[in-house]
């Protein structure tokens, strides 16, 4: 049973303890709790099985969903739903079996991983543990399409579609 002076230091502890948090921000409680420190952000270790290329800062999106971009498990592209239902790529996860750092960018060791890399408009910098950041593709105007890169696959896809249905025919 605890005695007299013990139960009023309690109580005194307590309101101490009750005023201090209260001033803390909700950010500051979370770390205040042990299991609160002990939690890293994904990808800012290092010791994960990909590296994370941002795109596009989180906020501008309210779902995410991920699909793999080639073979299973090496690329896989982060897609972002904007509030207006449009889709765009939010980030880029690259298998590190398919890129390494140096100088605190990523270059490619793969064909495809060369390919997304250099699709980019910057190349990618190494923000924290496996996050790198870049910008996105350009923006091209409806009016400036097709680009004469469109036009080249077109025409290629055409051609290929053709040489199929006569390889059928014979």
């Amino acid at each position: 049973m605890a005695s007299a002076k013990q139960k009023k230091a309690a109580k005194r502890n307590i309101k101490k303890a009750l005023a201090k948090w209260k001033s803390m921000t909700s950010r500051a409680r979370a770390l205040a709790q042990p299991q609160g420190r002990a939690r890293k952000k994904p990808g800012t270790t290092g010791k994960g099985k990909y590296y994370r290329i941002v795109v596009r800062p989180k906020s501008e999106f309210t779902s995410f969903r991920m699909h793999d971009v080639g073979r299973k498990g090496h690329i896989i592209r982060l897609a972002g739903r904007r509030k207006s239902g449009s889709w765009s790529t939010q980030a880029w996860l690259i298998a590190k079996s398919d890129a390494e750092v140096k100088d605190n960018t990523l270059v490619g060791k793969t064909a495809s991983a060369k390919s997304v890399i250099s699709k980019l408009r910057t190349k990618p910098k190494k923000i924290r543990g496996d996050v790198f950041e870049a910008k996105s593709r350009k923006n091209v105007p409806e009016k400036a399409k097709p680009t004469a890169a469109m036009k080249k696959a077109q025409k290629k896809n055409i051609k290929k579609a053709q040489a199929a249905r006569w390889k059928k025919k014979k």
